[in-house]
């Protein structure tokens, strides 16, 4: 069985409140659950650009808290 990482793609709302996807990575297949609504999706290609679509779709939630802000 290979070993098992974990990351995880955050977002915030318009309201300040933080949305994360997890993405466990076993092997080539990831698995992408949401910490807020408990959607779960696998994925092979591209996880984190499934998660970010995830939280801007079903959460409204587009700002990358590690993006630095303008002004």
């Amino acid at each position: 069985m290979p070993p098992t990482t974990s990351s995880k793609v955050s977002r915030w709302d318009r309201h300040g409140r933080e949305h994360t996807v997890r993405v466990r990575k076993a092997g080539v297949q990831k698995a992408l659950v949401c910490d807020t609504c408990g959607w779960r999706k696998g994925a092979q290609f591209l996880p984190w650009l499934k998660a970010e679509e995830h939280l801007a779709d079903a959460h409204q939630a587009t700002v990358d808290p590690g993006r630095p802000r303008n002004g």
